[in-house]
């Protein structure tokens, strides 16, 4: 019998692994344990089910590809060959790529649907819709028997109880339940509310798996009501509360943000009152302002108006033109005068004062020339302080 080395056998069953095609592309599944990530970027594993184990490597080059972080306990499905390592003469699984298997392909599924709804721009905060000042009607889509509408009333009840809270029954868990969620929202935003709130309590992944639905994503990305998720407790993150306009931790904080207080409305209105009067007033004073200036302007272009004007520069010529001939005849009194003194000091009347008399026949024809005079003749003597009549005696004419 022959007698062979160590090294000698292995490299025989290398080559047995190297020529069976079946070990040349495998895909086996099972869950990661003794997980090692060395220096060098290999990862070194081993994948086990109820029925045994199986090592395996995935070099740096293959590693350095991976979508997800591995971590003990994934299931996983290992695409890859499996052969000897001759210097351990242990077989193990030289794994190219992974995928999750079981629950792991769920999160996978649901982390690339985060991923294409992400990339569409649903996440994106420049989408949010505010939430109004005031809400008056607030829609609720949850399930009629659990603690989420109880809840919300309580607090709406607490912080204002004018505040109409509108529920429409919904399936929150289970087969249908995305779909039933979707018609409330279509329903609510139907009937005009003013904001809408989508709860629903704490649970496990698969409880929440209805609120991870694409339908329901796209129908609040186009709802043109501002929707508040409050799925789950905590930590709990779904699509729905990603593409949701609000993110409120419980359905009590969504009914917290979007229940005003009594108190601050009614502080609110009377400042918008006070407000609105002084702006009324304002805009009342600007236009008593306008009409004034308009009634100013269609004064000053009326006819009465320039009557008035035309009467008051008349009334202002007439003044000047009046004054004017008071100047003058003011002036031609004064000349009259001073021909008045002149003709005073060439007054008969005025020599007559000193002794001397103007002499007039009966009839008041002067008497200039003696020999207009005979004995007999009657005649007048006019002096400065009255007339003598007189009868001529004798009449004499002087050489």
């Amino acid at each position: 019998m022959n007698v062979y080395t160590v090294g000698q056998i292995n490299a025989y069953i290398k080559n047995m692994f190297t020529q069976d095609y079946f070990l040349h592309s495998v895909i086996v599944s099972g869950e990661v344990s003794n997980l090692k990530f060395h220096s060098s970027g290999h990862i070194y594993f081993t994948l086990k089910d109820e029925s045994g184990i199986l090592s395996a490597v995935m070099f740096r080059s293959n590693a350095v590809k991976l979508r997800q972080q591995l971590s003990d306990g994934d299931k996983i499905e290992a695409y890859g060959s499996v052969n000897i390592y001759e210097k351990s003469g242990s077989y193990q699984m030289y794994v190219t790529s992974i995928k999750n298997a079981g629950e792991g392909a769920k999160k996978e599924e649901l982390e690339r649907l985060r991923q294409k709804l992400s990339e569409m721009g649903m996440f994106d905060p420049m989408y949010k819709k505010p939430l109004p000042k005031y809400s008056f009607r607030i829609g609720v889509v949850t399930s009629p028997t659990g603690s989420v509408i109880h809840d919300i009333r309580q607090v709406a009840c607490r912080r204002n109880p004018g505040v109409d809270i509108v529920l429409h029954p919904a399936k929150v868990q289970g087969e249908g339940a995305a779909q039933s969620v979707i018609n409330g929202i279509e329903t609510l935003e139907m009937e005009g509310v003013d904001v809408i709130i989508i709860g629903r309590g704490g649970g496990s992944d698969e409880d929440l798996s209805a609120f991870n639905d694409e339908e329901l994503a796209m129908t609040i990305f186009n709802c043109r009501i501002p929707v508040v998720s409050a799925v789950g407790h905590g930590d709990d993150e779904s699509i729905t509360d990603l593409v949701a306009d609000v993110h409120a931790p419980t359905p009590s904080a969504a009914a917290e943000l979007t229940v005003f207080l009594f108190e601050d409305f009614v502080r609110d209105v009377n400042m918008r009152v006070m407000t609105l009067e002084r702006l009324m007033q304002k805009h009342i004073d600007s236009v008593r302002e306008a009409v004034r200036h308009r009634e100013l302007r269609i004064d000053a272009l009326s006819p009465a108006s320039k009557i008035k004007l035309q009467r008051t520069l008349y009334a202002n010529k007439s003044e000047k033109l009046e004054d004017l001939m008071n100047r003058k005849l003011d002036a031609a009194k004064h000349k009259v005068l001073i021909y008045i003194e002149k003709y005073k000091a060439l007054s008969p009347i005025e020599k007559i004062g000193h002794g001397f008399a103007a002499v007039t026949d009966i009839r008041g024809q002067r008497v200039t020339d003696i020999e207009n005079v005979r004995p007999g003749d009657r005649l007048k003597l006019i002096m400065r302080e009255g007339l003598i009549e007189a009868t001529a005696t004798k009449v004499e004419k002087r050489e």
